[in-house]
């Protein structure tokens, strides 16, 4: 089953410290002293409106359009989670335009354009670093199960 990461807007506070934390897990020295604006490609993103504020991050969509495009089988599943072969990707944006989500992003470098998405942060034990930074708790890492039973405990009797 699919986990991926949610936000509640209610308890959003558009401070950015989980994309902050996204940015400083991705990177080899995890530092964030390290980070400077080129490299400041988040995985998960805020959006303020007038009235909210809330995060955006890949869905791990079950039947995910962003790997049903991709030319060159660059995006795929494993053990739940879609990511992306740095190796095979030739940075076309298929993805980009094919997810619901706004999710892809296409980071162009010396070596030529990337695709680049939430992957969980399958890297880290602890589990996803903006779910663990948000200093709200507004960001849950839950599957579909966790969602339904949400639902039921919050519908009055």
């Amino acid at each position: 089953m699919n986990r991926f990461i949610m936000a509640d807007a209610s308890a959003c506070i558009g401070c950015r410290t989980c994309e902050v934390a996204c940015v400083v897990s991705h990177q080899e020295q995890q530092n964030s002293a390290a980070v400077t604006t080129a490299d400041f490609v988040p995985r998960i993103r805020v959006i303020k409106e007038d009235s909210f504020t809330t995060a955006t991050v890949c869905h791990q969509c079950e039947d995910a359009p962003c790997a049903n495009v991709c030319p060159v089988q660059a995006i795929r599943r494993d053990r739940g989670h879609i990511f992306v072969t740095s190796s095979r990707c030739i940075g076309c944006k298929s993805c980009m335009l094919a997810c619901p989500f706004g999710a892809m992003t296409v980071v162009a470098s010396a070596s030529g354009a990337q695709a680049i998405k939430c992957d969980l942060c399958w890297h880290r034990e602890a589990g996803p670093a903006c779910v663990e930074a948000c200093p709200t708790s507004a960001l849950q890492c839950v599957d579909a199960t966790t969602v339904q039973r949400q639902r039921l405990y919050s519908q009055p009797f």
